[in-house]
Parts: C-alpha cells; sequence; structure tokens
C-alpha cells in the first residue's frame, strides 16, 4: 500500500462455523475446456466477511483460516516462509503458521508487536519485520508515540532471532531516516557472512534530532539528504546484533518526472460527490482520492489542538486542514519540490542468480545490477503514463523477462470496475534483452469487473514453478487471486482464479488478499481482512497434473519473494512427462507421436538398471530427429531430460 493509506483499520468479526457456509461456483475444470467460465463467476458475488459468496476456476480452496483473536480487525500484510511455517506480517505485528497440513494450518505463535506495515522476511534463524509509521514502539507495546522526538520510536527494521521459532527474540533494530515501508533480504551467492537488506522508505524525513544524520534538503542543496536514495544494510549472520547501515545507494539520479494518466472519468465525479459532502479529497499522484476517516482524524485532531480548543472540530478547522492537505501530501510522497523523477522504492525484488533487481519505484520501473550487493547500479529505468505507481517486479525464472504491477488508487480504492481502462491498475510486460534493456510487450489485469465497495488492483504474487513455462500467481486484494501464463509476455491468458463478494456490501471496507505465493506445492494468500487463505493448483486445460507434481518437485527450504530464487528441476518421470504435456498442448507432436513417446517413458520408468538406461537413451535419440519447428527447443529440452534421466540408471 502507499503511504498516503497506511492508516487504515479494520474493524472485524467472526461468524460462527454454523454461519460462515459459502458458494462456491466453477467451471472449466472437468471437461478440459479451454474457455474461461461465461459469464464470469466473480460478478456479482454475495458479500459479507466471512460468509461471502465465492467463485473458483481451476483452484481449489483447501482452507481459510481466521486471524488469531488478538490480531481481529488488524491489517494482515505480506508473507515470508521457513520450513513448515508460513510467517504473515500485520499491522500489529506478525503471526506464524504451521502449514504442514495445508487443510488445516495451525498458530505456531502471535507475536503483537504494532507498527506500519510490518513486511516480513526470513533467513535462517533470523526474521526481518518492517516499520514505518510514527507509532511503532521499540517495546512493541500499543501505547503509540505521541513526542515528535523520541527515543522510543522505530522506524526502520526489526530483527528477530527465530532459532526458538515458538518463542521469537529481537536483537536489533536498525533504524533509518524515512523508515522501511518495505525491505528486500539479498543473500549474495559470493558472501556465506552476511546477509544485506535493501530498505524501501516512504514516510516523512525523521529530524535530526531524533536520528542523528536525517537531512530533509534536496540533495542539491545537502549531498547527505534522505531523499532520492535507498539504505543497505549489512547483517552479520554470526552477530545479528551487530547489523548496521553500509551504504545509500542514490539510484535514482537524473530521473525527470515521469507523465502520468491523472484521473478516470468516474473517479473525478466521485472526488466531486464526496468534496460535495464535505469529505476530504486530496491529489495523491496527479489523481483525486478520498482520504479516510482514520487518516483525516487525527489530523483535525492536531488542528484543535493547535488553536488550543477543546470539543469537535468545528467547521473552520475542516477548512484549515483543507488549506494544508495539499502540502502536507505532497510532502508525504515527496512532491513538494519542482517536478522531478521518484525519491525512493516502493518494493525491490532481487534475483540473485542472475545478478539482477527489479526496482518498482514510485513513477519509474527500474533494472539494477546487483552483483556488488552494497552498491546496486541503475542500468535501465522504463516510464509509462498508463502506470500510476509502480509497486512491485516479478522475473521469470531464466531472467528474460521481468513484470511489473501498478498500485493505481494505492490499495485503498476500487481500481477494477468495468468503467475503469485495463491497461490502469495492470500489470507491464518487458522482455530483458542480451544487453539488459528492457522492452514493453503487453499488460495484463485481471479480467473480472468488481464493485466500486471492493479495493482493488494489481498487487504482490509470484512464479508457480511449472517447467518451461511462466506461470504466476497474484493478488488483486478484493479481486482475489488471479493465475495467469505469460511465457508469450505479448498475450498473457489468464488460466484460474478464486475470489469472493466484497467484506461488506453495504459500504466500502478493505480487505482481499494482500499477497498470494507459491510455497512447496501450496498457493497461500494473505488475506486482509479475513486471515490465512491456503490453496491448490487443479488439473486443466491450460496445466496437466504432470506439470502440478513437477511444480510440486520444487522443495524451498525458506522463501522470500521479493528475495526471488531460481528453479532447479531434478531429473525425473514426471519432468519429462510435464515437457510431453506441454508439447501434446501446442500439437508440435502429432499425436501418435506423443503416444510412443508416453509408452517408452512408461515402459523405462516400469524397468530398471541397463534396460531402463538403453531405453531412455534409445529414447533420447529419437527425440533428437524430433526437434523440427516453432517447438525445436522444447523437444531438445525434453531429450536433454531423457539423457539425464539414463545417466541416473547407469
Amino acid at each position: 500500500m502507499t503511504s498516503a493509506f497506511r492508516t487504515l483499520s479494520l474493524g472485524a468479526a467472526l461468524c460462527s462455523a454454523a454461519a460462515c457456509a459459502s458458494t462456491m461456483s466453477s467451471s472449466g475444470g472437468g471437461g478440459m475446456s479451454t474457455a474461461a467460465p461465461s459469464p464470469d463467476p466473480r460478478v456479482g458475488l454475495r458479500g459479507g466477511l466471512m460468509d461471502a459468496g465465492q467463485a473458483a476456476w481451476n483452484l481449489r480452496l483447501l482452507s481459510a483460516t481466521p486471524p488469531s483473536k488478538q490480531f481481529l480487525g488488524a491489517v494482515n500484510s505480506d508473507l515470508a516462509f521457513t520450513g513448515p511455517y508460513v510467517i504473515q506480517g500485520s499491522y500489529d505485528g506478525y503471526q506464524i503458521w504451521d502449514i504442514t497440513n495445508p487443510a488445516s494450518p495451525s498458530l505456531k505463535v502471535a507475536n503483537y508487536c504494532p507498527a506500519s506495515q510490518s513486511d516480513v522476511s526470513v533467513y535462517r534463524n533470523l526474521l526481518f519485520v518492517s516499520a514505518e509509521g510514527n507509532t511503532g514502539r521499540i517495546d512493541c507495546s500499543d501505547k503509540g508515540v505521541k513526542d515528535p522526538v523520541s527515543t522510543e520510536r522505530i522506524k526502520g527494521v526489526r530483527i528477530f532471532d527465530v532459532t526458538d521459532i515458538a518463542h521469537p527474540r529481537n536483537v536489533a533494530n536498525v533504524q533509518t531516516c524515512r523508515g522501511s515501508h518495505t525491505h528486500t533480504v539479498l543473500v549474495d551467492p559470493n558472501d556465506h557472512d552476511n546477509v544485506y537488506v535493501y530498505v524501501s522508505g516512504s514516510s516523512g524525513i525523521r529530524p535530526a534530532a531524533e536520528l542523528p544524520g536525517c537531512v530533509s534538503a534536496m540533495p542539491e542543496k545537502d549531498p547527505n539528504s534522505a531523499l532520492f536514495r535507498i539504505e543497505v544494510i549489512k547483517v552479520p549472520l554470526a552477530h545479528p546484533e551487530q547489523a548496521a547501515i553500509v551504504s545509500s545507494p542514490r539510484i535514482f539520479n537524473d530521473l525527470t518526472a515521469p507523465a502520468r494518466h491523472g484521473s478516470s472519468a468516474v473517479d473525478r465525479q466521485v472526488a466531486a460527490a464526496a468534496r460535495a459532502r464535505g469529505e476530504f479529497v486530496a491529489d495523491v499522484f496527479g489523481e483525486s482520492m478520498i482520504l479516510p476517516a482514520g487518516f483525516t482524524g487525527p489530523l483535525l485532531d492536531s488542528v484543535v489542538k493547535a488553536r488550543k480548543g477543546s470539543g469537535p472540530p468545528t467547521r473552520a478547522d475542516s477548512a484549515a486542514l483543507r488549506a494544508a492537505l495539499p502540502g502536507m501530501i505532497a510532502k508525504m510522497v515527496g512532491e513538494d519540490g519542482p517536478p522531478h523523477g521518484p525519491t525512493q522504492c516502493h518494493d525491490i525484488t532481487v534475483y540473485p542468480a542472475v545478478g539482477l533487481a527489479g526496482g518498482a519505484c514510485e513513477g519509474y520501473g527500474l533494472l539494477l545490477d546487483i552483483r556488488n550487493p552494497t552498491n546496486p547500479v541503475r542500468i535501465g529505468a522504463v516510464a509509462d503514463s498508463n502506470f500510476s505507481y509502480w509497486h512491485s517486479a516479478t522475473f521469470n525464472n531464466d531472467g528474460t523477462k521481468v513484470l511489473f504491477s501498478d498500485e493505481w488508487g494505492g490499495g485503498g480504492q476500487p481500481k477494477c470496475r468495468a468503467s475503469d481502462p485495463k491497461d490502469w491498475g495492470a500489470d507491464a510486460l518487458f522482455t530483458i534483452d542480451a544487453n539488459r534493456q528492457m522492452h514493453f510487450q503487453s499488460y495484463y489485469k485481471m479480467p473480472a469487473a468488481q464493485t466500486a465497495l471492493e479495493n482493488c488492483v494489481a498487487h504482490n504474487g509470484s512464479l508457480i514453478p511449472i517447467p518451461g513455462r511462466d506461470v504466476m500467481v497474484q493478488a488483486w486484494y478484493q479481486g482475489g487471486i488471479s493465475v495467469f501464463d505469460w511465457t508469450d509476455a505479448a498475450h498473457p491468458k489468464e488460466i484460474a482464479f478464486f475470489d469472493r463478494g466484497p467484506v461488506d456490501s453495504t459500504q466500502f471496507t478493505m480487505g482481499g488478499s494482500w499477497s498470494v505465493y507459491w510455497y512447496n506445492g501450496a498457493i497461500v494468500s494473505s488475506e486482509i481482512a479475513r486471515g490465512l487463505d491456503v490453496f491448490e493448483l487443479t488439473p486443466s486445460a491450460f496445466v496437466s497434473q504432470n506439470e502440478i507434481d513437477a511444480a510440486k518437485s520444487v522443495h524451498l527450504d525458506y522463501l522470500n519473494t521479493q528475495g526471488q530464487p531460481q528453479y532447479v528441476w531434478a531429473p525425473s518421470f514426471v519432468l519429462a512427462r510435464a515437457y510431453v504435456d506441454q508439447l501434446a498442448r501446442s500439437n508440435a507432436l502429432g499425436a501418435s507421436r506423443v503416444a510412443a513417446v508416453r509408452q517408452s517413458l512408461a515402459s523405462a520408468e516400469a524397468a530398471s538398471g541397463a534396460v531402463r538406461r538403453d531405453a531412455l537413451t534409445q529414447l533420447a535419440v529419437q527425440l533428437d530427429g524430433d526437434a523440427r519447428g516453432a517447438d525445436a527447443q522444447k523437444v531438445r529440452i525434453l531429450a536433454g531430460t531423457v539423457r539425464d534421466l539414463a545417466a541416473a540408471s547407469r
């Protein structure tokens, strides 16, 4: 979420198990049709907190676990994984769930430690948690911090030792000038003693009296400015208590202000009506946004306090706040000076295996060289007037493509209405050439129209390790989750989805999937209002059981999606069969040839020793002869997999 809406909170209550029955709509799986359900079952779903209507296509909901008691009503945020555990961030701290049985997650620990947004990452025995708001306290209490300058405030990255995961122990707090809205853990393949944390902070710059060295002036006036930079924290694994900022790379130098599309026609009408009702509306990144009471209420209280008044705010107080809001919002989002490029990233995804990072940085998508972890270097930058707020990045597995998401509306607004443009609040897909430059290919947006009561826009997702393909699962807040194939980056296609009706069918209420990631065969979603969801992908015309099984053969010890791992598939018969299924789907091999290859694999799998080896070797030679036409490379990959199986049979 963007900074203007991080004060949002939710009021929620669980329904009884008897009242939580839901309606599931599905189609397209049994008949193996390539046609999406029509009419789309996501449109018109019944609203409700825990009893909303549901629609699914080629996905199965395994479990829906409500938040633990202390976290009811809090905003759930990002996810990280280690061993059998999923760590779920929350504006009230974090919860750790055991998903050994994905159909019945169990709570391991609920660590109440309020801070915005509490994005989480994990590496070995260390847990990293972001803190950015002014009220987060070092001692994790909920008392807040009232003083403008305080040694009790935490704005940066908390570090916990989770060697005993049931009893996390805070071992360090690294303070930064703009806090940590998000962070990224970089595991450098050439450094086994340290990990590095890239910090993306978007709050106002702290006073130097609270954190020495924090400078709010523009860099041309003071080279030590806290603007136009990220922070790099070095964390010694043997002594995490010594974690400290070691560099502040200025990866935004010389970027100009990007073109923006402004508000849509519908949003202009909605904003005008809100102003007429007396609500507060502000321009954020060129768009009119209706500010929630949770954001404006404390500001009005400050106006009353400043005039030494008492009681509820007056009309004059509201007028004073309206006059001050443009400057306050501009300062908050870094637009209080002459037009310029971004002053920070929202999120950075590092891909150490290819030495690259994708920086989603407000008005730009950046490509960074991270081979020197303390000195990332910008090697590419793209802007797009259809994008409002570059939010997050995902590479494909071989690092030849990158996807950036656009969080139009800051995550707190409905941006998937039927009237909203399909190339706003979407994903932008780029190829990366041999010179490591990005080339735009297309947009992808979850296609089902959502209501004006559902916050919906592109948000966090991850690759699903289907070999030979680029398939991703992605969160769309109350637009649910969407699985799509972008192997052909110019023509992405949705292949599965899950959605619920609005949290409240009578008024706008925040909810939906903040993040959804694949981890060791499970698809895990952090539901902002409803808790933790776990899904599994089901066979369809788009994905075979062999492909799903091949994806499940990839095992990770841990996962931080912003520290993207490179998937590697061990040679196996299911991997070979997955490639055969793909060749059959694309008609690269004739039906009779596909049948013969499948039979040869089955016969070889039933054999052993020299008989298996010789059968596989013979099949590989035959496949070499099949390697012609558009899918010749895929046939050669299959032949290589069969040879690897033969070698393993020696």
